[in-house]
């Protein structure tokens, strides 16, 4: 049971995390952070759904790390079936903070495929975190159905998610590069050859690509 002094002090930082100041509310999360205190949980991933200065969530995620993950995985594991997407998206990105497994059964395909950008982005960095070994493969062939979606950070997010997953997706990029859409054959293309050089940077590697799948199936062979 908390006492008197801590349910002041809770009160507080709920007061300075709802401030129209960010850097007051920046401070009230580094409170919490500096002084874990379990029952301002619930309010921490609250926050996380509706702040909108990046550099506090950042600070509000930290806080949720210093608390111990069997206080945090399942919470949030709740979060993900959020209507509002910056709650799932923030959700997701602190699992993948925290890396505990047991959150890997709420990484589902249609967080993996969410129309909204920042939602899947989260989830295939998250996911490829927690994926269990022998799970890649198949990991790998939901994320590929993704290829060719968005611009240059949204492609790029894929691709280093794919290739973090390592060989096993070669045999998926091949088959994408034969895929109908020369988007999603220059995507692939372009994550082949970033596995291959990753000093070679996306940039470089998509135009390379573009320029492969131009020149068709030769092309694509040199």
């Amino acid at each position: 049971m908390a006492t008197p002094k801590q349910d002041m002090n809770a009160v507080r930082v709920l007061r300075g995390l709802e401030n129209s100041d960010s850097s007051v509310r920046l401070r009230a999360a580094l409170t919490v952070g500096t002084a874990p205190d379990p029952q301002l949980i619930d309010t921490l991933i609250e926050r996380c759904a509706v702040e909108p200065e990046f550099s506090v969530r950042e600070m509000l995620t930290w806080a949720l790390l210093r608390h111990p993950p069997d206080l945090t995985v399942a919470k949030l594991t709740e979060e993900l079936h959020s209507e509002r997407a910056q709650a799932r998206s923030q959700a997701l990105h602190t699992l993948s903070k925290i890396g505990d497994r047991r959150a890997w059964p709420a990484i589902t395909r249609a967080l993996l495929t969410d129309t909204d950008d920042e939602v899947a982005r989260s989830a295939w960095r998250a996911a490829v975190v927690l994926v269990p070994p022998g799970g890649e493969p198949g990991l790998a062939a939901v994320l590929s159905t993704q290829l060719g979606r968005g611009g240059r950070e949204m492609q790029l997010s894929l691709s280093r998610a794919l290739i973090a997953l390592g060989e096993v997706i070669m045999p998926i990029l091949h088959a994408a590069m034969a895929d109908l859409d020369p988007r999603v054959r220059a995507h692939a293309v372009a994550t082949q050859r970033l596995m291959q050089d990753p000093d070679a940077g996306f940039e470089f590697a998509i135009e390379a690509a573009k320029r492969v799948v131009a020149l068709g199936p030769t092309g694509e062979k040199g």
